[in-house]
């Protein structure tokens, strides 16, 4: 016996329960200057985090 493949799969339709982003969350995400503040803040937090452990 084989498993009938599903052929006709939505990916957002309301057998899936993931949420997809929203119109705000794709500006941020494709915004270059955000992720530029996002990289440095993030970039800050790790040296912090080094700098405690030596």
């Amino acid at each position: 016996m084989s498993k009938k493949v599903e052929s006709n799969i939505k990916a957002y339709g309301n057998n899936f329960t993931t949420m997809t982003p929203g119109p705000l969350a794709i500006a941020m995400r494709t915004c270059k200057i955000w992720q530029l503040i996002r990289f440095v803040v993030i970039n800050i937090k790790m040296i912090i985090v080094v700098n405690k452990s030596h």
